[in-house]
């Protein structure tokens, strides 16, 4: 395997005067920075709708397109828009209330220029997804008709999908509008990319959210009672993130069922995913080995037990079907022997957090020195704190073990751990744009179990500053 280095940045992020990142000019520029900078891997949380918790974990569905995304300049160069109808704001935070409030209203005045002219672009898209499409754009058609709310708050006839949906077809076609321009805009983005040397590692939830179009859709893949009420929900015990456990609520897959359709259901979001990223990271992949299965009427994770997972049989057919995609395993956590055989078995690489090495032991496996080649070793990742957040939240004590451990009695612990990593044997290396910058606290992008303040962090391009010294550190230790 070559030695590579990548940057974890998500698209929401990006810097624009439109309120979130998007498709546009400044992720054209983030590219050409990586390339500037020698990073090949520009890594990417889910590309999903957002929902509850404005968490692109907990999404509406998981083959769509966030249309927050969608460039708002580009429709304005388009003619879709005039520059008066499209809101400007400064750049901060991301205010998720105040663009839910805002974006709809903006991307609807572009769907009524849209929608006069025929396209024969726009039919294709349509016909070519409508195995996903046309039930996602009716799912959102009638969550709009019933003020967002939850399908399974719905009438009966449209909770179990017995009602005639014909009188939501116009309503619908403004939501296949939006995938059209989301799918377009991100193909184009993607392909410059990969032009410029760039491949983009996806992040794929296994878990989908139980209000989604995915559950709506075909409720016999999960485990749900007669009235589509969750039998039992997902989540982890208690850890090092949280002394709670995560209870995250979504519903949990009835493997059975899947497997006596051949999986078909997991081949499809797999291939999905392989058309919007070259890699695909499988968040809380542990749950193919064996998953936390805890009671639907719990308020916490602390009482659950453990079932055996699809396991390796799942991948054989995954890898035999879409040709041996490239994946990696997101490992994290208190592993059982099942998962550490199931990684192995599959050869994908797992995940190495540079934060959780310093207890004192030699031998931790997170620690730089200990990495085998087959791995992505990370300072940290999404729900981590930014590196010199971290370092600063901790007492006198662990900061001199941190700092003894290291052998740097330095300014930078930031630069100094990233430095370290690529100098590791790991194959692949990818920082937060965060730690490349030297963030504190405040760029958190989340703290995992809370609700509020997460998801929010934005760039302000000062990151095309870095890239010389990111080169020399890639070219230093043979990562370019």
């Amino acid at each position: 395997m070559e030695r590579k280095a990548g940057v974890l940045m998500h698209v929401s992020s990006l810097p624009n005067n439109r309120g979130i990142g998007s498709l546009g000019k400044a992720a054209y520029e983030f590219v050409d920075f990586m390339a500037d900078a020698g990073l090949s891997l520009w890594q990417v949380l889910p590309l999903c709708p957002t929902s509850y918790g404005d968490s692109p974990y907990q999404s509406p569905s998981a083959l769509a397109g966030n249309p927050y995304f969608i460039d708002i300049d580009t429709l304005i160069e388009e003619k879709l828009l005039k520059p008066t109808e499209a809101k400007e704001y400064k750049l901060t935070d991301v205010d998720y209330a105040a663009v839910y409030y805002e974006r709809y209203d903006t991307l609807r005045k572009a769907f009524k220029r849209f929608i006069k002219t025929p396209s024969e672009d726009y039919d294709a898209f349509k016909a070519e997804n409508a195995f996903w499409l046309d039930d996602y754009a009716l799912f959102m058609a009638l969550k709009e008709a019933h003020d967002m709310q939850a399908w399974y708050t719905w009438e009966d006839e449209y909770k179990f999908r017995t009602a005639d949906m014909t009188k939501f077809a116009k309503a619908a076609e403004f939501h296949k509008f939006l995938q059209y321009e989301f799918y377009k805009q991100w193909t184009a983005l993607k392909a410059y990319a990969n032009s410029k040397g760039v491949k983009i590692v996806g992040d794929m939830p296994i878990y989908v959210a139980h209000d989604s179009v995915e559950v709506w859709g075909n409720p016999k893949q999960f485990l749900l009672n007669d009235d589509l009420s969750k039998k039992v929900v997902a989540g982890v015990p208690p850890d090092y993130f949280s002394a709670d456990g995560q209870l995250w609520g979504n519903p949990i897959y009835d493997w059975n069922y899947m497997r006596e359709t051949g999986y078909e259901w997991w081949v499809m979001r797999m291939s999905m995913a392989l058309k919007l990223y070259d890699i695909v990271r499988i968040d809380h992949f542990r749950a193919f080995a064996d998953y936390y299965v805890i009671p639907a009427d719990r308020t916490d994770a602390r009482v659950g037990e453990w079932s055996q997972g699809p396991g390796k049989p799942f991948f054989d057919i995954i890898n035999a079907r879409l040709n041996n995609p490239s994946i990696i395993a997101e490992d994290l956590g208190e592993l059982h022997d099942c998962v550490r055989t199931l990684v192995r078995e599959t050869g994908y690489p797992g995940m190495k957090i540079m934060q959780f090495a310093f207890d004192g032991n030699p031998y931790n496996d997170f620690y730089y020195t200990n990495y085998n080649t087959n791995c992505v070793a990370y300072t940290g990742t999404h729900d981590n704190d930014t590196t010199r957040g971290w370092f600063e939240s901790l007492d006198d004590n662990n900061k001199a073990l941190v700092r003894r451990t290291l052998g740097y009695d330095g300014d930078n612990i930031a630069a100094e751990i990233i430095e370290r990593l690529f100098s590791s044997n790991a194959d692949t290396v990818i920082i937060p744009m965060q730690d490349f910058l030297n963030l504190p606290t405040k760029a958190r992008m989340n703290t995992p179990s809370t609700l509020g303040g997460n998801w929010a962090w934005r760039s302000d391009a000062k990151w095309v500053k870095k890239a010389k010294s990111i080169r020399k550190l890639a070219e230093k230790y043979g990562r370019i």
